[in-house]
């Protein structure tokens, strides 16, 4: 990339284009809220927006300056400078986490801390996640039903999902759910960790060959031609799950029509399911996720203006 300025680098570096995973999946939950006739807190929201994309950076900085090395690729940085960057963003998601810390409680700590050790591990360390059969996994709960946790979290009345608090009188940790509110957040989870598993699904079955050279062990490799059909019945679920929430009165029925993409996403399952390729038909599960996602964000949003209006 000789001739590219330092930001076009570092656009690259981290893969800015990636990020419209998180950014929609913020999207589908401030939709969910305005359903839920919910106040949504913009400072400390804004806050949480600035900490979870620094981290997805940072996370994504360290992904490809160890597989870079790992593969022997060449990357936009120098390897020093690249280190460098990659430091310079986990400190300051870190501090942007800290400060939402500040502004929240123990309970956002908690998670928060979990969601930083997956990262890191899914990468570094001497088993990183990623060389396992589990990416699919931890990126489809930590990206669809974390991110959704915290906002609806930071948002709702003290004690409307779950509570986390020492009673030093009797010396306890005492941990409550509130089960209905947090049944339905894991039934709307279920389409943003769909979508987002299978972006990495996908770009497993595309690579499958060229990482069990470099030692890389991905779900694909174990379950062998099965990948293909578990990558269409977990689209299935994100519909499965719409109608559910539907049915258990938690959206209003309007929200089915989100429905209407199935046409258009069973489709791309099929050109999927005849050729495999990451340079021309691993863009499939981008597309899909950006059409299931925002398909839903907008029924979910209708259906909170029905909700109002009707």
């Amino acid at each position: 990339m000789k001739g590219d300025t330092f930001i076009q680098r570092f656009l690259s570096y981290t893969e800015i284009k990636t990020k419209i995973t998180s950014v929609i999946t913020f999207l589908l939950v401030l939709s969910y809220l305005f359903y839920l006739r919910e106040s949504i807190n913009w400072g400390v929201t804004l806050v949480f927006f600035v900490s979870m994309l620094l981290f997805d950076l940072t996370t994504t900085a360290l992904n490809n300056y160890i597989d870079t090395k790992t593969n022997h690729q060449t990357l936009v940085f120098k390897r020093s400078r690249a280190l460098a960057i990659f430091f310079i963003l986990l400190l300051l998601s870190v501090a942007a986490g800290i400060y939402l810390v500040v502004l929240t409680d123990i309970v956002v700590l908690a998670v928060g801390v979990l969601c930083f050790t997956a990262g890191i591990l899914y990468t570094f360390g001497p088993v990183p996640i990623s060389r396992l059969p589990l990416g699919e996994v931890f990126s489809g709960i930590f990206y669809g039903f974390f991110i959704p946790f915290l906002i609806v979290y930071i948002n709702m009345p003290g004690g409307s999902l779950l509570t986390l608090e020492y009673d030093r009188i009797l010396d306890k940790l005492i941990f409550s759910l509130t089960v209905k509110p947090i049944f339905a957040l894991l039934l709307l989870s279920v389409i943003p960790v769909a979508v987002t598993a299978n972006i990495m699904l996908a770009n497993n079955i595309c690579d499958v060959e060229k990482d069990i050279a470099v030692r890389r062990y991905t779900l694909p490799h174990f379950i062998g031609n099965k990948a293909i059909t578990l990558f269409a019945v977990i689209y299935y679920a994100t519909y499965a799950a719409n109608i559910a929430m539907v049915v258990l009165g938690i959206l209003h029925p309007v929200t089915l029509i989100a429905l209407l993409t199935f046409p258009l996403v069973q489709k791309n399952i099929n050109a999927f399911r005849k050729v495999q390729i990451k340079e021309t038909t691993f863009g499939i599960s981008i597309i899909n996720f950006i059409v299931i996602m925002m398909a839903n964000t907008a029924a979910i949003f209708i259906g909170g203006l029905f909700e109002r209006w009707f």
